[in-house]
Formats: C-alpha cells, structure tokens, sequence
C-alpha cells in the first residue's frame, strides 16, 4: 500500500479544516468510483492519505490505477494549499490553479461520479453538484 501524505501547517488557524477533510474525502470518493467505472482493468494499488498532523484525509484506503492516483495527489495538494476563505468550487473559482491536463481530468471525474453517485442513490452529493 502506498502512503500519501499531505503537509499542512498544523499552526496555521485554519477555521475551514472541517470543510477541508470533508472536501478531501469527498474527492477520494469521486476519483475512485472514476476509477472503478472507467479503469475497470488497469492495475491498481492502496492508497492511504493522511495529513501531516496524522489524521486521514480519507476515511479508508483508496484502490486506484496510476493515472487516478496521479490526480489524486494533485487535486489533494491544490485544495490543501487552495488561499480562499470561504473556498468556492473549484468552476466558480477566480483563480484556476489545477495544471490544464488535471482540471479536464477532475472535471471528468466530477461529471461520472456525481451522475453515478446520483443513480445510486446518494441525493447528498446533488447539492455538491449544483452549488
């Protein structure tokens, strides 16, 4: 299993750290069920993330091929360092700090799993896409 971990400033007061973990597991989510769906036979490893004051950014590990995992890590970093208080979704954001290739990348995780979140049931999530 591979570790990821993410360094953030643990003495920064950082009053949106609820938002932050939950955005992290949610992303996590996204991108594995992206996985699931789109990589159905690509080899794929564990993937553990946990923040530098040691709690998981994931609720459990994530099994994702290494394209997936490559987005993950990028998409962890720029919402873990993201300067925006409150933090917009990322397509109403002023500032675009994903590299070209990822944010067509998240975008495309975004679009599958939220409609596949949705057949499934998890109506929570229909508010993370419209809002």
């Amino acid at each position: 299993m591979t570790s990821l971990s993410l360094k953030v400033d643990p003495a920064q007061d950082r009053p949106w750290d609820n938002k932050l973990n939950r955005d992290l597991k949610t992303l996590g989510m996204f991108i594995e069920v992206y996985c699931k769906g789109q990589h159905p036979d690509a080899e794929k490893r564990e993937i553990s993330a946990q923040m530098a004051t040691g709690q998981k950014a994931t609720p459990r590990p994530l099994t994702l091929c290494p394209d997936c995992e490559k987005l993950l890590m990028h998409a962890f970093v720029k919402r873990t360092h993201c300067p925006m208080n409150p933090k917009p979704q990322c397509k109403h954001c002023p500032n675009h700090c994903y590299a070209p290739k990822y944010r067509a990348q998240i975008r495309e995780v975004m679009k599958y799993s939220g409609m596949k979140l949705l057949t499934r049931g998890r109506l929570d999530y229909l508010v993370h896409l419209l809002f």
